[in-house]
């Protein structure tokens, strides 16, 4: 009873009506069959049957074979929600784009556009939306890492790069995640961007395009400086101004003080 449920959430969400998707069970149990066998299977009233078979014929579930009477045929469940996977892709991608150019719009217009962000999971969202957001340029300075963003943050960056976005990661000489001490520097050479190691502190910065940027800071324990994920905040920056400071500061730091590098 559990699967069937989930398989009728299914049905419903690529678009089935309860007729339909009745009919539609009954029929990956019959392969084809006549509209009044169909009826008779699916418990759908004859006086709908038609209409039922004639939608879903419409919506590519069902294939209608001419001849008298006519025949229906169910189209593969797996053809079927490949279609519709595809479809239903499309519209979400689609769907994503024009809210989140709404939402970019209005975000730029808040008075005060500063937030404070707490905890390494909201943070590192907050971070791979600002990457997703850049269109020509992301500076980082990566003083350290949470345990498991630097896949998520090379991703993310990997689709930037392929956009055009130029990146810069100035990057400490080591980070530690759990209990494991690792080489930033190492752990960011696949990116399809420029990364340095320096002598930075153990901060975390962002910045994109030079209008908006995150800081991160976090309280570390004992000698081995370990992030503790429960201190972490971030401040989330949308003032152009204080945005292009930082990215200016960032771009002389990367061209004259060499002598920081490791």
């Amino acid at each position: 009873m559990h699967l069937d449920k989930k398989i009728w959430k299914s049905l419903k969400i690529m678009g089935l009506t309860d007729y339909e998707a009745r009919t539609y069970l009954a029929l990956t149990s019959m392969i084809s069959g006549t509209a009044s066998e169909i009826s008779l299977h699916s418990k759908i009233p004859r006086s709908r049957i038609y209409d039922v078979l004639k939608e879903m014929a419409e919506k590519g579930f069902v294939e209608i074979e001419r001849g008298r009477p006519l025949k229906y045929s169910v189209i593969s469940p797996m053809e079927v929600f490949k279609i519709n996977k595809k479809r239903m892709l499309k519209e979400l991608e689609k769907a994503e784009q024009q809210l989140t150019n709404i939402y970019d719009n209005q975000i730029s217009q808040v008075s005060a556009p500063i937030w404070l962000i707490h905890g390494p999971d909201k943070i590192i969202k907050k971070e791979l939306e600002i990457i997703s957001r850049a269109k020509k340029t992301i500076n980082i300075r990566a003083g350290f890492m949470f345990e498991g963003e630097l896949e998520l943050i090379k991703e993310k960056l990997n689709k930037a790069a392929k956009r055009g976005v130029l990146i810069k990661i100035m990057a400490a000489p080591y980070t530690f995640i759990g209990q494991e001490k690792v080489d930033l520097a190492q752990e960011l050479n696949g990116i399809s961007g420029q990364v340095r190691t320096y002598q930075i502190p153990f901060v975390k910065m962002i910045v994109r395009d030079e209008t908006e940027m995150m800081l991160i800071f976090s309280k570390f324990s004992g000698e081995d400086h370990q992030a503790l994920p429960i201190s972490a905040i971030g401040v989330w920056n949308q003032y152009k101004e204080i945005a292009q400071n930082y990215a200016q500061v960032f771009e002389q730091m990367w061209k004259e003080d060499m002598h920081k590098r490791i």
